[in-house]
């Protein structure tokens, strides 16, 4: 039986929501901060297994724990996957397990092995790995680093206006291109024991392998003119004579130790931190120096999750993102802020965090004065425009409520600081990137080093929307020169269907859902046919159980846009795109998406979701949207996202539906 409105108003919807607040509350850490594990694929445990080896520390006490959980994660089929129930295992995070299995010494007749041996021999052995996964096999005197792509440590010297910078690149490529550079210089290795070796993935025998790279594109094409320049490069790095390579060497570890943030880490992300290890390693950092000593330290504080019997590290960490959305999940529920502590003690953290040293993005905007946040609790060469956006959203929310001059003033010097700031990293095309301004160079996807998941960060909808929202609820719309070029670029993104492509979360469903609320927050009509041709596509893919869902596969599958098992948090945004509308029209469907919600909330207030609704890279390489009729045969993958990058945000089950849960009551009330 569908639940009227008044029902769900009056009785499920309140009740819904009180036992949603409850646990939120009850979940906020000591510090004042919200923060869900941030969960990822095995490579993330296998690599850290990997260094340690490299780095001569198999006996720290977090070892077994690890292995533990890289076991926990293997497939039926023995393969690792990218992504939760992927259609297919991932050859890199299988590879790349099946090693770090081996160099704990697991036999190679054991079971779990075994089983990987065989689904990697059948899909023609390791030959089609990427290059990071070359990269570590070359660590470990498994790989030749011949035949690994070769970008040299002079790359340091390139001045900013130079097509191939550093700072061209996007800024989690950046750390970790600067490290590697200096492995591929010194092609240092420490190999493996016999007995752990992997040479029984190679079967015919090495001697027959080729390890070269696959060549790409026609014989006159510019991929095939990047893949001959790399080798010839491979043929300069090994050279007796390098006139400057000391000079760039020792200039990129003074850019690595620079880059080193307050709790030890590098960018905020696992590459930049691994690789930045081992390379002050190969130059002569000791365990002891302070530098490595923080550095490694940081894996036993923040980094780290238990969860099911196992360690597990984390490729990153979400605690502002997740403060700010649980805060704005707070507000939207009507939760009274004079009365809650627990929303005092978030604003002062958030507050405390927002970060006002420079960073790298000043190489290309160098009049803005720093006010933005970062993801992490430590990110301060990197605060990225998403996560200020959404702070000037919760800000700007909260501002009512304050009764103290002190705070007030803070507020609005927080809010001041941050607008400026992201006025100042607006692309050209009227669109905002996440962490650079005109992060755009394609040139730069077609040197052969570039087959991980995205060399560049270029604008995107999504984190565009939030801008807007942000700068609509401090009153400015489509009359504002900033505001009317974002808006030019949003409405020149929409689909032939309706919808908005989801760069940082899955996929059409996030995109969509950030664009029309962002439109209702700047005075669009939201009778307009853009809205509603976006809102009957979300009305269009709900689930026969109420609920929503996308799965990653829709990355490389179009037919599978708003396709997948519902999820808490997906059926959240879409939820939140129908309220944003403010029309009646899809009542019906809100109503059994709220249905869907509360018959689905644990007893305890939250949601189970073991899906990857949120997006690292999908593995374009360009950082964007492509046309996938066109260029998804160009990509060295498939569904199961071999370039990608997944993630499941595990507090995203939490406070999104418990936003969209607070709206709708606000919906149907209004």
């Amino acid at each position: 039986m569908e639940l009227t409105p008044h029902i769900m108003i009056t009785d499920s919807l309140q009740h819904g929501i009180r036992n949603g607040v409850s646990w939120l509350l009850k979940n906020q850490q000591p510090e004042g901060l919200w923060v869900g594990y941030l969960e990822t694929n095995s490579s993330i445990q296998a690599e850290w297994i990997l260094a340690m080896h490299f780095l001569h520390l198999e006996d720290d006490p977090k070892y077994p724990s690890v292995i533990r959980a890289i076991l926990n994660e293997q497939r039926p089929d023995g393969s690792w996957e990218v992504y939760y129930q992927a259609p297919m295992g991932d050859i890199n995070a299988t590879v790349e397990s099946y090693t770090a299995l081996k160099a704990s010494g697991m036999p190679a007749n054991s079971p779990p092995l075994r089983k990987a041996r065989e689904w990697i021999l059948d899909r023609g052995g390791p030959a089609g790995i990427r290059v990071f996964t070359r990269y570590w096999l070359a660590l470990l005197g498994l790989w030749p680093w011949d035949t690994t792509p070769a970008p040299p440590p002079e790359i340091i010297f390139l001045p900013s206006w130079a097509p191939f910078n550093i700072y061209q690149f996007a800024s989690w490529a950046r750390g970790t291109i600067i490290p590697l550079t200096v492995l591929r210089a010194r092609r240092p290795v420490r190999a493996l024991p016999p007995k752990h070796s992997i040479d029984e993935l190679f079967p015919e025998g090495r001697e027959r392998f080729d390890y070269r790279l696959p060549k790409k594109g026609k014989t006159f094409s510019w991929p095939r003119f990047f893949h001959l320049s790399d080798r010839l490069l491979s043929r300069y790095v090994p050279f007796p004579c390098h006139p400057g390579r000391e000079m760039a060497i020792r200039r990129c570890l003074g850019w690595i130790v620079r880059h080193q943030e307050a709790d030890g880490a590098w960018s905020g992300i696992q590459p930049p931190w691994i690789y930045s290890l081992m390379a002050l390693h190969a130059e002569g950092f000791a365990h002891d120096h302070p530098v490595l000593a923080a550095g490694l330290d940081a894996w036993n504080q923040h980094w780290k999750f238990e969860n099911k019997g196992a360690t597990y590290l984390q490729a990153s960490e979400s605690p502002v993102w997740d403060t700010l959305l649980s805060l704005l999940a707070l507000l939207d529920c009507g939760h009274d802020f004079d009365t809650t502590p627990q929303m005092h003690a978030a604003l002062k953290w958030i507050l405390d965090e927002q970060v006002l040293a420079g960073g790298d993005w000043q190489v290309y905007v160098k009049e803005a004065e720093p006010g933005g946040w970062a993801f992490e609790r430590e990110n301060d060469f990197y605060p990225d425009v998403d996560d200020t956006a959404v702070a000037v959203i919760v800000l700007v929310k909260m501002r009512p409520f304050l009764k103290n001059a002190d705070l007030e003033r803070r507020v609005d010097l927080a809010i001041h600081r941050a607008v400026a700031w992201m006025e100042a990293m607006q692309s050209a095309n009227g669109g905002w990137g996440a962490f650079d301004k005109d992060n755009t160079s394609r040139f730069l996807t077609l040197i052969p080093f570039c087959d991980f998941g995205e060399a560049l960060d270029p604008p995107s909808v999504d984190v565009t929307a939030h801008v807007l929202e942000a700068l609509g609820l401090l009153g400015r719309g489509m009359d504002d020169p900033v505001v009317a070029r974002a808006y030019n670029y949003i409405r020149s993104e929409q689909e032939d269907d309706g919808t908005w492509f989801g760069r940082w979360g899955v996929n059409h469903i996030y995109g969509t859902a950030a664009v029309l609320p962002a439109l209702e927050a700047i005075g669009e009509d939201m009778n307009a046919p853009c809205v509603h041709k976006a809102a009957r596509w979300i009305a269009s893919h709900q689930n026969p159980d109420g609920g929503w869902g996308e799965s990653c596969e829709s990355y490389m599958d179009l037919a599978l846009r708003g396709r997948g098992p519902s999820t808490a948090s997906q059926t959240g945004w879409a939820l939140m795109a129908l309220t944003a509308t403010g029309s009646n029209a899809w009542d019906n469907a809100i109503e059994q998406g709220l249905a869907w919600l509360l018959r689905t909330q644990r007893t305890d207030g939250t949601w189970d979701e073991p899906q990857y609704t949120g997006t690292g890279f999908p593995g374009y390489g360009v950082g964007e949207r492509i046309d996938l009729a066109k260029e998804a045969d160009n990509l060295d993958q498939g569904a199961e996202l071999a370039r990608g990058f997944m993630i499941n945000y595990n507090m995203y089950r939490h406070y999104f539906p418990l936003m969209a849960m607070g709206r709708a009551q606000l919906h149907f009330s209004g």
